[in-house]
């Protein structure tokens, strides 16, 4: 699988009611632990006081990545996604 770094912007649409974003909330984390336990998310990080998200995530191409993967966190809708394919750097401690 490719790894893909992933910009999420999370934007509630004017008029939701609280109900409605906590419900998705809560399907999301469900569905973030889901993608986690097949290898589709590797790690997620949250900047401090932002709806936004920097992740790492894993698909066979940009195509299932956002078909697969990015179209099916309850929150889509809401998101709009800047991804950026990544490749292994040779001075990658972590190799």
């Amino acid at each position: 699988m490719q790894e893909f770094l992933v910009e999420i912007t999370t934007t509630i649409p004017d008029g939701t009611s609280q109900d409605e974003v906590d419900r998705r909330r809560a399907a999301e984390a469900v569905r973030a632990r889901e993608l986690a336990a097949i290898g589709h998310l590797a790690r997620l990080w949250r900047p401090v006081g932002e709806l936004r998200s920097v992740g790492v995530w894993c698909a066979a191409d940009e195509a299932e990545l956002h078909e697969k993967v990015l179209g099916t966190l309850p929150l889509s809708p809401w998101m709009s996604f800047t991804v950026t394919p990544l490749e292994s750097h040779p001075n990658d401690p972590g190799r």
